[in-house]
């Protein structure tokens, strides 16, 4: 089974972007035919400048391989390094009704938020869609609210091959229900859009200072304390297997504990749980060299998996 999933270096990756994409790519490394890129087209719709594009893109890469991604197991490329994904993007737009996009949640979510809006922002299902039918995937893990860009990309591909033939294989959203959107500082959706993020790779000030952010309620430190809608437990449960759950809505229930000090242990937990990636991390980042040799031979994979779909496409269409 073919496993495709992209995330975008328009910031530094945050517990979101892990535990909703990231986890799930290095634990099915091991049984799935995996495919990782780095979105560093989509990351255009919030990213300007050329030198921080191609720093993030660079510390993305480094940030991928700390944390488990292993492209002797995966391939794993920068998405402008095969640029047939663009080609595809190309002639995906000639079978896309304009109601299709206009109805996109993403694109009203983001310019509701004052993103600015754009014909990139618009059309960013179109080249999601490109992302997953060049490279055949028959899966896409993403979070809740990216599940009707698979949807888009499965309509798209079925109106084009009613006119050409089984050409284009039909992906499948897969989400992990219990971390299908992970919050934010705010108790919204955990997005760098957002401004609402906790860091993976924060140094020990940076990430105190985000954790103690988290928006609570006023109730006082003597008295129990509801864990349900607590933004601080429903961070720290994604460390935590069943019994550490239970244990910590105990500490809520009991009483005689502050915000503060939930706080102090979800702050304990992320920065023990990320020690060694923080490790690999400043290694890779010291070693960019060896980090663009990994980049060039997963592209080399890719493309290798993208012209024959690719020149399939061209010759149904005619332009080949």
């Amino acid at each position: 089974m073919r496993v495709l999933t992209g995330l975008q270096p328009s910031g530094k990756l945050h517990l979101g972007n892990y535990f909703a994409s990231i986890k799930q790519m290095v634990d099915a490394q091991n049984s799935s035919e995996m495919f990782m890129f780095i979105a560093n087209y989509h990351a255009m719709t919030s990213v300007s400048e050329a030198k921080i594009l191609r720093q993030n893109t660079l510390e993305a890469a480094a940030a991928f391989l700390a944390l488990g991604i292993n492209p002797n197991k995966s391939t794993f490329w920068v998405q402008s390094d095969v640029k047939e994904v663009l080609e595809l993007y190309w002639v995906l737009s000639q079978y896309t009704p304009m109601g299709l996009l206009e109805r996109a949640h993403s694109y009203k979510d983001k310019t509701a938020k004052g993103i600015a809006a754009n014909h990139g922002l618009f059309s960013y299902p179109i080249l999601m869609a490109a992302d997953i039918l060049l490279f055949g995937a028959d899966v896409v893990p993403v979070g809740k609210d990216q599940i009707q860009h698979v949807e888009i990309a499965r309509d798209i591909a079925i109106k084009f091959n009613n006119e050409h033939g089984e050409i284009l294989k039909l992906p499948t959203h897969k989400v992990d229900q219990n971390v299908a959107t992970v919050p934010g500082t705010d108790g919204a959706k955990m997005s760098k859009s957002y401004g609402n993020t906790i860091d993976i790779f924060a140094d020990a000030k940076t990430l105190k200072k985000q954790i103690s952010s988290i928006v609570t309620d006023a109730t006082p430190l003597e008295e129990p304390k509801q864990w349900q809608n607590c933004n601080v437990y429903n961070i720290a449960k994604l460390f935590l297997d069943e019994g550490a759950q239970r244990d910590l809505q105990a500490r809520y229930e009991r009483g005689g504990e502050g915000h503060g000090h939930f706080k102090m242990y979800l702050n304990e937990l992320v920065w023990e749980y990320f020690k060694d990636a923080r490790e690999k991390f400043e290694y890779y980042c010291n070693n960019a060299k060896e980090v663009e040799q990994i980049l060039s031979q997963g592209a080399e994979k890719a493309r290798k998996i993208a012209m024959p779909i690719m020149q399939n496409v061209c010759e149904a269409v005619g332009v080949y």
